[in-house]
């Protein structure tokens, strides 16, 4: 009796099991789920975030999905998050060159780096280092959870490309920074987007397009521009996932550490899926159009061509820096403190874009 009254006793100290606090949250994005680093917020970051909640059972996310643009379109994914349309959602920094210029930076280096992993990596720890970088995004209500790139640029084009003369004087789809990427090519850049391209190629618009293989395949742009010429000119940053910092404050720090180690597992797993798709995706136009006439190619650009492309652009590296040192954003230190964290990766840039900074 003594040993059941103490059990008894224990049983009233102890009450009911605490509930689990359930938290409602809207996760939102521009693009569809079809969209690889759209998809993987869901399938990685979501679940990642529900498996580490439910190990303490404390609390629970009730996630509102409105993916594939059912809220805003790409051209508002900063501010959606900023003003709190959404509580998480990615964010296209990609085309916010004005307002988040540092986030430009692997745009204007090419050639640098074809590796998605260590590019995100090196990203993801700027984020963490670098002040400047960090409140370029935090200072848009924003708390940076998980880096994004896009894969690896080549050339699509309806005439075959065997060395960098048989680009003189055509016309090709290089929208927006990449742009300038053409410089000292003797081809003239046309504005465009993926959404174009086919069209814009079909009717002469352009003849071809420097773009990314998991672009060109659902736009089915092969059909009209064949010829892919492997250039390798690197891949980029395009963005993150992000939290409006507001909702960020709310919540309680066992959620906050469950979505800071869900952006990272996150980010990891996007790098090696980006580079396991762009493979995939280029594979697949050529099994796809070997029937069309002319068929689907694809050849690589010769070493030594892609080297005089190289040292035949002017150093637009440092054209954006001046630009945004001129307006007090500590360009040159990021610039030099990026190209630093590639190589201690073990990459070897076709160009060091700091020298004369």
């Amino acid at each position: 009796m003594q040993w059941t009254a103490a059990f008894l006793g224990l049983g009233l100290l102890a009450g009911p099991a605490a509930a689990t606090e359930e938290i409602d949250l809207t996760i939102a994005s521009s693009h569809p789920l079809v969209v690889p680093w759209v998809g993987m917020i869901k399938s990685v970051f979501m679940e990642e975030v529900d498996k580490k909640l439910a190990e303490t059972g404390d609390y629970k996310i009730n996630w509102n999905e409105a993916f594939g643009g059912q809220l805003y379109k790409a051209n508002a994914t900063l501010t959606s998050v900023e003003e709190g349309i959404t509580d998480l959602g990615w964010v296209f920094s990609y085309l916010e060159g004005a307002k988040m210029p540092l986030s430009q930076v692997a745009g204007y280096t090419p050639f640098t780096t074809n590796d998605a992993p260590k590019l995100l990596d090196t990203m993801t720890e700027l984020m963490e280092t670098n002040e400047a970088f960090r409140n370029e995004w935090e200072q848009y209500n924003l708390v940076f959870l998980g880096a994004t790139a896009a894969d690896d640029y080549d050339l699509y084009t309806n005439f075959p490309i065997n060395s960098l003369d048989d680009l003189k004087g055509r016309k090709i789809s290089a929208p927006g920074i990449l742009s300038s990427w053409l410089r000292g090519l003797d081809a003239t850049a046309v504005d465009g987007a993926l959404t174009t391209y086919y069209t814009d190629i079909q009717t002469g618009v352009s003849e071809g397009t420097l773009s990314i293989a998991l672009g060109i395949l659902p736009t089915k742009v092969y059909e009209v521009a064949p010829y892919i010429t492997r250039v390798n000119a690197g891949v980029v940053f395009s963005g993150g996932l992000a939290i409006n910092k507001d909702t960020w404050d709310s919540l309680p720090e066992e959620v906050q550490n469950a979505m800071i180690e869900a952006g990272l597992i996150y980010s990891k797993k996007h790098g090696v899926d980006l580079m396991e798709r762009h493979e995939g995706a280029l594979n697949k136009m050529v099994e796809i159009g070997k029937d069309q006439n002319p068929p689907v190619t694809i050849t690589p650009l010769p070493q030594a061509e892609r080297q005089k492309w190289v040292e035949g652009m002017p150093n637009i590296a440092a054209d954006w820096a001046a630009e945004a040192e001129a307006k007090g954003i500590p360009a040159r230190d990021f610039l030099k403190a990026y190209m630093e964290g590639l190589k201690e990766r073990g990459e070897t840039p076709q160009r060091d874009w700091t020298e004369g900074l």
